[in-house]
């Protein structure tokens, strides 16, 4: 069984060493250039600084660009919630639309640390939510063209429309918790997850 705490799958290695294979000049069947413009530039020191140079800079560029990044959107910790494959997605639709079926709930957990949801079907994610938010805006969308109202303002008031009230569940939400000292693992992340399951019927019933 894959490593729970592992994401997503590794395949980087996989495809540069096949690419590797496939771009070689052996395979290509042309000999190798003994001396070509490029490798001369590349063997000229200066050059070979600025290269170095650049690198550096690059480096120091994206590490200060994640590091604010992560100061007001917490990539590191959305990437858990988009960790699924095909089999969760399919087994997380049963469950939202045949939770009677289900008996189990309970979110699992290894060393303190809840599995990636592509292992664990009770786990909470954003990819289901997002795409039937998407999903339902645009039904909302075709219903409205169906009655020739369909304007693009019309839309985006409709998606506006939409976050707002997820905005005020969440806030709603995080006031009852606070009112009657309820201590819970319940991230707000988690909290838009679940609320975001309801455009999933939201979605099939438009």
């Amino acid at each position: 069984m894959a490593d729970p705490h592992q994401l997503f799958d590794d395949t980087s290695s996989a495809q540069s060493q096949g690419y590797g294979a496939q771009r070689g000049p052996s395979s290509l069947g042309y000999p190798a250039a003994s001396t070509s413009p490029q490798a001369a530039f590349l063997d000229d020191p200066v050059s070979n600084m600025a290269m170095a140079y650049g690198s550096s800079l690059a480096a120091q560029g994206k590490e200060l660009v994640d590091k604010n990044i992560d100061r007001f959107i917490p990539i590191t910790k959305l990437k858990y919630y988009f960790a699924v494959d095909t089999l969760y997605v399919g087994k997380k639709l049963g469950l939202l639309f045949f939770p009677y079926l289900h008996q189990d709930w309970e979110v699992q957990y290894q060393q303190d640390t809840p599995v990636a949801p592509r292992f664990d079907v009770n786990a909470p994610d954003l990819y289901i939510p997002a795409m039937a938010f998407i999903t339902y805006v645009l039904v909302a969308g075709l219903a409205l063209g169906t009655q020739d109202r369909f304007s693009p303002d019309l839309l985006g008031l409709q998606a506006s429309s939409a976050l707002a009230w997820l905005t005020l569940e969440v806030l709603a939400i995080l006031l009852s918790l606070y009112l009657v000292t309820v201590n819970t693992d319940l991230t707000t992340i988690d909290l838009v997850a679940f609320l975001g399951y309801k455009y999933v019927g939201s979605g099939r019933c438009g």
